[in-house]
């Protein structure tokens, strides 16, 4: 009978000591003499033989923490179908970047005077024409003048032809639960502010009721988007082909800037970036730069535009 011990009728002298030697626990052996008792050769088995390690304890003990970190949660996966708009705008967007030479040029307007402006007549405005003055009649009146004085800006390109536009029909982007649509002004370089109000008030009313037909979001010949009224406070605008420009409007901020009136003074002024990518295959670099800064300079001087400037 094997007996576990290591009492003095169980152990020999010599086992004890090699025990000793050897660091070998004398509670884990076995004795294999008579009546259990533990000789040298049962020491120098056991000094011999490996202590066993409990693997799996020591697994869990050091990934526990590790598990511990992963948050648990849903981890499923939808997939809906693209509305047919939506595909459309993919479709248009891609060809953009794929057959045009698009570039993007930037500039920066001051708006405190377009804000004072409306600030001083916005009551009487809407009380006489029945709509609110926005910023965007302001930025669609500065756009047709500035198309009328660079036709290019206006123009299409139509295989190894430039097509040429004696009117100026802005499509304006208006966000809806669906996807991004572009109605167009008709005739935007002969609109009054009213006129440039009311029809995008009742254009962005159809939109958002999904009554936009295809006639109205289609023929424009140059295109506004104002992504700061979502807070965007610079891109780059994607063309709307088959068109050569587009104006992007951003978030009015106001940062410092040296007062034109006072070099050398540093004041804060309500600014907005202003963008235009356009189509470099027509438009060249400096009538692009000369387009923006008659923008600006129409904004930061509204009384140009009321003098055809």
């Amino acid at each position: 009978m094997a007996v576990s011990g290591d009492g003095d009728s169980k152990v020999t002298s010599v086992a004890r000591k090699l025990a000793a030697d050897k660091g070998v626990d004398l509670a884990r052996i076995d004795g294999s003499g008579p009546s259990g008792r533990i000789t040298k050769s049962d020491v120098l088995a056991a000094a011999q033989t490996p202590t066993p390690t409990p693997p799996l304890a020591v697994s869990i003990a050091t990934a526990s923490p590790i598990v511990g970190t992963v948050p648990v949660g849903s981890r499923e996966v939808q997939r809906q179908r693209m509305s047919k708009l939506r595909q459309r705008i993919a479709e248009r967007l891609v060809a953009a970047q794929h057959t045009a030479a698009m570039l993007t040029t930037f500039n920066e307007a001051d708006l405190s005077a377009v804000i004072r402006l409306r600030k001083r007549h916005k009551e009487e405005f809407e009380k006489k024409h029945g709509v609110g003055l926005g910023f965007m009649s302001f930025f669609v009146h500065a756009c047709a003048a500035a198309l009328q004085q660079f036709p290019r800006v206006n123009a299409y390109i139509d295989g190894n032809e430039v097509e040429y536009h004696d009117y100026v029909d802005i499509s304006v982007a208006i966000g809806t639960d669906k996807g991004l649509v572009v109605p167009v002004l008709r005739n935007a370089e002969a609109m009054s502010f009213a006129d440039v109000e009311r029809t995008i008030k009742e254009l962005a009313g159809r939109a958002r009721d999904s009554k936009l037909t295809l006639e109205e979001m289609t023929g424009g010949t140059f295109t506004i988007s104002n992504g700061g009224v979502y807070g965007s406070l610079l891109s780059t605008p994607i063309l709307n082909p088959p068109q050569s420009a587009i104006l992007g409007m951003h978030k009015i901020m106001k940062r410092p800037i040296e007062d034109p009136d006072n070099p050398g003074q540093i004041v804060l002024r309500p600014m907005m970036y202003l963008a235009i990518s356009y189509d470099h295959r027509i438009v060249d670099g400096e009538q692009a730069v000369k387009f923006l800064i008659h923008i600006k300079d129409s904004i930061e001087s509204p009384q140009r535009m009321l003098l055809g400037l």
